[in-house]
């Protein structure tokens, strides 16, 4: 099959991987290349736009405006999204240099510094990972092709397989290893070491040059999963790369293309060309569509075109549901909430209706050969996953996990790289025995999870009882959690949905990642704990997740800018601030050259005589009214 070139570009930025000789070699080993990190990053100044406050009003807001459906799939009009000076004030875009030893190419490694007004030494800004991809591209373009050269290269030498798992195998360090390894603060001999072993994977088709290489592992940074994609009722082209980046601004990792309506194959021709992060489907959904929408008229080759094709346009990985097997399926017939995942229950339809072993499980050889041609990844699907609590941990889907360990193995015999789908609707207890058993079933191959959702009760905040879930499963060794919206269950979500989705996943995600104690992971903690209890507001915000929320909350009650000085917020106001308290006692005891415990003592011996001269009275008549300006909003508020 000849591939199909993708869109022409009008203009080519400035490549952005060359030879140098005399750049930064990196040293091998963590705290080393964390070092470089900090030493070889191409410096930008912050300029006055990234220092001066956007005001929350000027963020461009999700949902406005609905775009209406596509008229020409070939001519999108795309909208702008919000960009990344809007979304982190006070935050520069910066590369990391490091030269790829076998090839002398120059990689250049994205990172986004936080710049800060805390006048200690060494503490001027932190540097945090970063999703958000090139900027200043235009979606009729797509991105720059950051990994031609490299796949090219290999093309060239007539490698065999291009996977990344047959690279690691025989000891090369390819150039996504060297970046991921940039990327994670890890060496790199250590993560070729893990996708050797199948610990890991970076997703990576040969055919997706415009992807910045990621990895997804236990032994990395918890990744998250975003979820776009159009429906037969709602939704556009230019929605969707809308939501691509939205999402990859806001921190996703890797996205899934879950489209099911009209121009499913354009719409992933342009977010192909504009993600710099990998893109998975559910090829099921596509076959479905060619035959009508008849999942009992679904045939092998249908789906072998579908493969071919989406793996030609530069899928990263597949969700193929191959475990979904016809002795399986009767024991989900006495559950509360049935079969809930789409392609599970396509297949389990098309097993029953021809009493036929499913399809994809019977052509499973056929399958990996077509993904170690391209270098698409498996997610190897739960389609049998529990839809409610009740369901949790039961036979059809235990079964299923262990076909799923059986399809791995055969996976890694012809090198093809794979991580295994996880639930679901689960509460709390029964988390860790999933965990148990797809590290044991599965051989450690990365675990990928939605959610789990740890109640049923909350339609509506399911963002929250998913990211619960998740946070637990994450610091137990899950590699990557899908995501949910507000609106699972209830509608497809739009970018405001995306992004609180995204909210509850990366507070998840970090927390688990604290637990893990990944390198680096607390300095981010440190650093907003250390600028809120010195009460530098701004910098508060600029550390926060999403400064333009954090501000406009800050805001909501202290509007004026003699807020972002003073030392208390309207939650406690200037006399009852725990921090404000802390801080009087440390200039206390400086004043009176004690120690903090002998500044106590003394404190409490100073009031002590005051209370009596008082007349025991705990507070002062006048206590409210003296200087308590914003106290006395802050208990209104209250009553």
């Amino acid at each position: 099959m000849v591939r199909r070139q993708p869109f022409a570009r009008a203009a080519i930025s400035a490549a952005l991987c060359t030879s140098a000789a005399n750049a930064f070699v990196a040293p091998s080993g963590a705290a080393k290349l964390q070092q470089g990190l900090s030493t070889s990053a191409t410096r930008t100044p912050p300029s006055a736009v990234h220092m001066v406050m956007t005001p929350p009003e000027k963020i461009v807001e999700p949902g406005s405006g609905r775009v209406k459906p596509t008229k020409d799939p070939y001519n999108p009009q795309f909208r702008s999204a919000a960009d990344f000076g809007v979304a982190y004030p006070s935050s520069t875009k910066e590369y990391q240099e490091v030269i790829h030893e076998e090839t002398g190419t120059l990689l250049r490694v994205p990172f986004r510094r936080i710049h800060l007004t805390d006048p200690d030494p060494g503490c001027s800004h932190i540097d945090v990972y970063d999703t958000s991809g090139p900027l200043g591209y235009d979606p009729k373009y797509g991105l720059p092709k950051l990994r031609e050269a490299w796949v090219k290269r290999r093309e060239e030498r007539g490698d065999e397989r291009f996977t990344q798992m047959h690279y690691a195998k025989r000891g090369i360090i390819t150039e996504e290893m060297a970046y991921v390894a940039a990327r994670e603060g890890m060496d790199a001999e250590f993560v070729r070491s893990e996708v050797a072993r199948g610990r890991a994977i970076i997703p990576s088709n040969r055919y997706h040059t415009e992807l910045e290489p990621m990895i997804i592992g236990r032994m990395f940074k918890v990744k998250i999963n975003s979820n776009i994609g159009n429906s037969d009722v709602v939704s556009s082209i230019e929605e969707e790369v809308e939501k691509l980046s939205w999402s990859t601004l806001w921190g996703a990792d890797t996205l899934m293309d879950l489209s099911t309506g009209r121009h499913i194959k354009q719409t992933r021709e342009w977010i192909l060309r504009n993600a710099p992060i990998p893109v998975g489907t559910v090829p099921v959904y596509q076959a479905l569509e060619r035959v009508g929408g008849v999942a009992e008229d679904l045939t092998w080759e249908v789906f072998r075109e579908v493969l071919i094709e989406q793996a030609e346009q530069g899928v990263d990985y597949f969700t193929i549901h191959a475990g979904v097997l016809l002795p399986f399926v009767p024991h989900t017939a006495d559950r509360l909430t049935g079969i809930v995942s789409r392609g599970g229950s396509i297949h389990a339809k098309w097993n029953i209706a021809h009493h036929k072993e499913n399809f994809a499980y019977e052509h499973w050889e056929e399958i990996l050969d077509i993904c170690a041609k391209y270098d698409v990844s498996l997610s190897i699907g739960d389609g049998l996953r529990p839809g409610s609590i009740r369901d949790a941990n039961d036979f059809a889907q235990f079964a299923e996990l262990k076909i799923q360990g059986d399809l791995t193995k055969r996976a890694w015999a012809k090198d093809v790289q794979v991580m295994n789908e996880g639930p679901g609707h689960v509460p709390l207890h029964k988390i860790p025995e999933n965990m148990r058993n797809q590290l044991d079933w599965c051989h450690e191959a990365p675990f990928y999870t939605l959610g789990p959702l740890t109640t049923d009760i909350a339609p509506g905040y399911d963002h929250i009882t998913s990211a619960i879930g998740a946070a637990n499963i994450g610091a137990m060794g899950c590699a990557m959690l899908c995501y949910v919206t507000p609106k699972e269950h209830l509608g497809l979500p739009n970018k405001e949905d995306v992004k609180q989705g995204l909210m509850a996943y990366r507070i998840a995600s970090h927390a688990a990642d604290l637990a893990k104690g990944h390198p680096n992971a607390q300095v981010w903690d440190d650093a907003l704990s250390k600028a809120r209890f010195e009460f530098r507001w701004e910098d508060q915000f600029n550390l926060a997740l999403d400064p333009p929320t954090a501000r406009a909350y800050h805001d909501a009650n202290l509007p004026g800018e003699g807020a972002k000085t003073a030392h208390f917020c309207s939650m406690c106001g200037p006399k009852f601030c725990s921090m404000k308290i802390t801080e009087d006692v440390r200039e206390y005891a400086r004043e009176h050259g004690y120690g903090i415990e002998a500044a106590i003592a003394a404190g409490m011996a100073e009031m002590g005589e005051l209370y009596k001269e008082q007349g025991q009275q705990l507070y002062s008549k006048d206590f409210v009214a003296r200087d308590n300006t914003g106290l006395e909003d802050s208990i209104d508020s209250r009553r």
